[in-house]
């Protein structure tokens, strides 16, 4: 092979699709760095086949106003995920800070569907389970479900929503944590 085909060849192997490649540092150094993103703490819930279905979620932001967006990520393979892939819709509560038991249950792997909503007041809007006292939230219409890495990119239209007054539940460091500077009280 002549330098020239070499150098084309060499250029195309460097110009792979970049999001199946693994450059840069390892994923405990990543991880140190998300650690230090701080978060407010979320619980995703669905309707799955057998009932209410959810999860405790740090990845959510918004992504537009018009048309109202929401993003959030979910974890490849949890339920969830499927529920929400399934039924199109799915909700996202914004938690207080008092509510960390509940985002504990919510986060637990060993911990069944039943035992996550046991206790939990609940109601439906839109066919969709939606947590009593949250500091706020929203039911979403499924616009896009797309697959990064080991999570899943979900963007949802928000159909429903509720903001109430408090203080949210953060998550920095590996730990949960509140603002320590006063919350005005009307809700937005």
């Amino acid at each position: 092979m002549n330098a020239r085909l070499r150098l084309v060849a060499d250029r195309a192997a460097t110009t792979s699709d970049p999001l199946h490649e693994e450059p840069g540092p390892g994923a405990a150094r990543c991880l140190g760095l998300y650690a230090k993103l701080a978060a407010g703490v979320t619980v995703v819930t669905a309707r799955g086949e057998h009932g209410p279905l959810g999860m405790t979620v740090s990845a959510v932001t918004s992504l537009s106003a018009r048309p109202p967006l929401l993003v959030v990520c979910l974890r490849d393979g949890s339920r969830t995920l499927a529920a929400v892939r399934a039924r199109r819709t799915f909700a996202v509560h914004l938690l207080r800070e008092e509510q960390q038991d509940m985002a504990g249950r919510f986060a637990s792997p060993t911990t069944t569907a039943a035992e996550r909503f046991a206790g939990t007041d609940t109601r439906q809007v839109l066919g969709v389970p939606v947590l009593a006292g949250a500091l706020a939230w929203s039911v979403c219409l499924t616009e896009d479900v797309r697959r990064y890495g080991d999570h899943h990119l979900v963007v949802g239209r928000v159909a429903a929503v509720h903001v109430g007054a408090g203080r949210p539940l953060l998550w920095h460091d590996r730990r949960f944590g509140a603002l320590t500077e006063p919350v005005p009280d009307a809700a937005g």
